[in-house]
């Protein structure tokens, strides 16, 4: 039987583990290099990288990714920086941590990380218009019972809306249901259900650049706790797995809610 803890009773037994989505992501691409690396370089008589040095690859970007090692990357700024965009518009705000200008009528202009990006203004507003009235960047956390003891699950979601969660992805290249094995289509509504919220519609807004703008598309799901569940906590226990046994690769303790004791 699956027991999931509810706000009354988590604090009968502190969570042993802390997790966010993104995690149990790159976990996935891990465990699914086999697959990923055939579908990048399945075709090619020369790869420049062979399958085994992939595994490696993603193995260590994973342990990176736990131990929070900084990872500079040019399009995921540029992501970032989009994202700062629509966020602006929908809060109708000025971005305390980027300078962004209109420099011409059809043109949004931003640097940030002396960085400067430019992108299709109408783009950028039929975005916004997507998710106008969201709240933007919603924390949310829960804690779910696995049969290694209690894990905080928690993160941000990009935009919540009175029936739908909508996290905005951007790419370069794009296929449909691209992001049917991400976690966040699961967990983000757990989470609001876990809170009292039982918001199950979930939107991945993609964002696919092109030389003069982008093109939008959008894949769409539905949280069914009696089917989604199980495999959640099927893979949260494979990942603690996994955790435990690279434990001695694992230099920040935060994933093993460990901060606190060594902070003392």
């Amino acid at each position: 039987m699956i027991m999931v803890f509810t706000l009354k009773n988590w604090k009968m037994s502190q969570p042993k583990y802390n997790i966010y989505p993104s995690l149990l992501d790159a976990f996935a691409g891990y465990i699914n290099s086999s697959q990923v690396y055939q579908d990048y370089y399945g075709f090619a008589e020369e790869p420049a990288i062979s399958e085994a040095e992939f595994e490696q690859k993603k193995y260590e970007e994973l342990i990176d990714k736990i131990n929070r090692v900084p990872y500079e990357s040019e399009a995921a700024d540029k992501g970032t920086m989009f994202n700062e965009v629509i966020d602006c518009i929908v809060e109708n705000r000025v971005s305390p941590k980027m300078e962004i200008n209109t420099i011409i009528p059809e043109v949004i202009s931003v640097r940030w990380k002396e960085t400067d990006h430019h992108f299709n203004k109408k783009d950028c507003k039929t975005i916004a218009n997507a998710v106008k009235g969201a709240i933007c960047q919603d924390y949310q956390e829960g804690f779910l019972q696995t049969k290694y003891g209690v894990v905080k699950i928690y993160g941000y979601s990009d935009y919540l809306l009175p029936f739908r969660v909508v996290d905005l992805k951007t790419t370069s290249k794009y296929s449909a249901f691209k992001f049917r094995n991400n976690w966040q289509h699961v967990v983000y509504p757990f989470l609001l259900h876990f809170n009292g919220n039982f918001i199950s519609e979930f939107t991945y807004l993609i964002y696919k650049w092109t030389r003069n703008g982008g093109e939008i598309f959008e894949e769409e799901y539905t949280y069914d706790e009696t089917r989604d569940l199980p495999k959640l906590t099927d893979f949260v226990e494979q990942f603690i797995e996994f955790l435990e046994t690279n434990r001695s690769k694992i230099t920040d303790q935060k994933i093993f809610n460990l901060q606190k004791e060594l902070a003392d």
